[in-house]
């Protein structure tokens, strides 16, 4: 990276014109706080921690919506709700540096695809507004839920109040509801009303138009991920911008390509001047 690109970059965060797109990636370095155990946050040691420390089957491997499905459809969905509130909100984890470096930042506009509250705690001292994905939600057409935060607690409001930071959490958190995309058929219902338009708010579908984006934390060989993605960054400018991906794969050259995507060949934390988590 230039250090041209890199200005460019710290530049359009904080002006809000780049906005963060975070994935499992900016956890690499979570701990848990009693244990040292690496907080789960990518497909395998999400699939895993489900499982009670074990591989699944193969085939229930490949994806964590799979393998929760595979959960849901033995269990029920509270099982997997149960899993994740668990993990996420009620285990204490040490402080990723990402988010720490990003709140010394504050973007007005952050999409964390992550499950954990850690970019909620950055803004606590901050009132904002969060967006939590939901999924399969009978009596309504809209795939999300709105809460507004004063800076003590959260209230669940119908329409983004102006001028504040929005946080947008997609694939769930366990604050200040236990809500997630988790299992397929949670997935094939949030995107389905994604490209329906049904799971972004209006204020936010206006918001992003012209916006680039850069995507730390993620590699882009997953059919999910990237789907969801596409759909959230829709309306970018072009390029779109920019993703972390050491040593891309072809596979994923070829779609950044197609999607306007550059490709910074290195690592978010070389990027933020912090130690790569071994």
């Amino acid at each position: 990276m230039t250090p041209e690109l890199r200005e460019k970059l710290l530049a359009g965060l904080r002006d809000g014109s780049i906005v963060p797109y975070l994935g499992p990636g900016v956890l690499a370095d979570v701990r848990d706080a009693a244990s040292g155990a690496p907080i789960p946050a990518d497909s395998d040691s999400l699939i895993i921690a489900m499982n009670g420390g074990k591989p699944m089957a193969p085939k229930l491997m490949y994806e964590f919506p799979r393998a929760a499905m595979n959960v849901e459809l033995k269990r029920g969905r509270s099982a997997v709700t149960r899993f994740l509130n668990k993990t996420y909100g009620d285990t204490q984890w040490t402080r990723a540096a990402v988010h720490d470096w990003l709140k010394t930042i504050a973007p007005a506009y952050v999409i964390d695809i992550n499950r954990d509250t850690q970019l909620q705690a950055s803004y606590a001292g901050v009132p904002h507004t969060l967006i939590v994905g939901i999924a399969r939600i009978a009596g309504t057409a809209f795939r999300y839920k709105i809460f507004s935060w004063d800076g003590s607690s959260y209230q669940r409001v119908e329409q983004i109040p102006p001028g504040r930071p929005i946080l947008f959490k997609p694939m769930g958190t366990p604050l200040p509801e236990g809500d997630y995309i988790a299992s397929d058929a949670d997935y094939v219902d949030f995107i389905t009303e994604l490209m329906g338009g049904f799971s972004i708010p209006p204020e936010v579908k206006e918001l992003r138009k012209g916006k680039q984006y850069l995507l730390m934390g993620m590699r882009l060989n997953r059919d999910t991920e990237r789907m969801v993605m596409a759909d959230m960054i829709y309306s970018a400018a072009q390029p779109a911008g920019w993703v972390f991906i050491p040593e891309p794969t072809a596979k994923e050259q070829r779609y950044c390509k197609k999607i306007g995507l550059e490709i910074i060949d290195g690592d978010i934390f070389e990027f933020i001047g912090a130690a790569v988590p071994a």
